[in-house]
């Protein structure tokens, strides 16, 4: 295949959403965690809106047992609705909430086999295109967003793309970490993945980051790919293998990320938007001082 071949539009999204957040409990034993509101907007909120932005068009959520509330969440709530117009109030909250017929696309996967298995499961929606893919826990805060500053750099570059950003090297032996080559401004060319090296063995402190652009042939390498650590199907095994097949880059995001599949990182996501938002952050600034004494 030519580059060219690499460069289709990214116009669907999978979002892994299936797991159980354990530990949020018990918070989560009703409710989703990626319904867990940051400030006001639950966290798969926040991803959906950045893959808008990227020019996104089809969605699809690969979930799980009891997590039906989250595609509520982007049905229409006419009741909400009604009550609200007939009590003069806007409906200007719900628009982000709102998805075209058809676009919304759920697959269920049946059994816990990590994220390259939870991938796997939407081959059929995915079909013969590249795809993004998004990890909720996983909120990236900045502007542009993280992945229209990938599709900018995958309209340059085409293939595969992760987004990196650089961490202290004492802390590399908890993320996947790329190998790098070439550099070209905030483009790295990725020539292999490592997941969770050991600091001495770590190749660079550039992590992998929830974000990804591939193109369809991961499937296949998904497909026939044996169990790897923890007895789940890794995805980082299967991208390691386009690297030499087809070009391959890391995008590091120029923004925030907040690991909100942890406590602190939950709350630290909500005290910083808080803080950043026009609408309250004085505010919040003003409290916290007083909190703090």
């Amino acid at each position: 295949m030519t580059a060219n071949n690499f460069r289709k539009p990214v116009r669907k999204a999978v979002f892994p959403v299936a797991g159980l957040g354990t530990r949020f409990l018990p918070a989560t034993k009703a409710i989703p965690k990626e319904l867990l509101p940051v400030v006001d907007r639950p966290l798969i909120q926040y991803a959906v809106d950045e893959a808008r932005e990227a020019g996104i068009e089809e969605f699809v959520f690969v979930t799980g047992r009891g997590k039906t509330a989250i595609v509520e969440h982007f049905d229409t709530a006419y009741e909400l609705e009604a009550t609200m117009t007939g009590r003069g109030k806007s409906l200007e909250p719900l628009e982000p909430t709102r998805m075209k017929p058809g676009n919304l696309v759920t697959v269920r996967q049946q059994v816990p086999l990590g994220l390259g298995h939870a991938v796997w499961c939407a081959r059929a929606v995915t079909g013969d295109e590249p795809f993004a893919i998004f990890l909720p826990d996983e909120l990236m805060y900045g502007s542009p967003g993280c992945m229209a500053q990938m599709v900018e750099a995958y309209n340059e570059v085409g293939g595969n793309l992760v987004s990196v950003l650089e961490v202290p090297e004492n802390e590399v032996s908890s993320y996947g970490v790329i190998k790098p080559g070439a550099v070209n401004g905030k483009l790295t060319e990725v020539k292999g993945l490592v997941e969770k090296p050991k600091v001495e063995d770590a190749p660079s402190n550039k992590i992998v980051s929830g974000r990804y652009i591939l193109q369809p042939e991961v499937m296949g390498l998904l497909a026939s790919q044996d169990k790897g650590a923890g007895g789940e199907i890794q995805l980082t095994d299967s991208m390691a293998k386009l690297i030499d097949t087809q070009p391959f880059h890391a995008v590091t995001f120029e923004g925030q990320r907040f690991d909100c599949g942890s406590k602190l990182g939950f709350v630290e996501a909500t005290l910083s938007i808080a803080l950043d938002r026009e609408d309250m952050g004085e505010d919040v600034r003003a409290m916290a001082k007083r909190i703090l004494g």
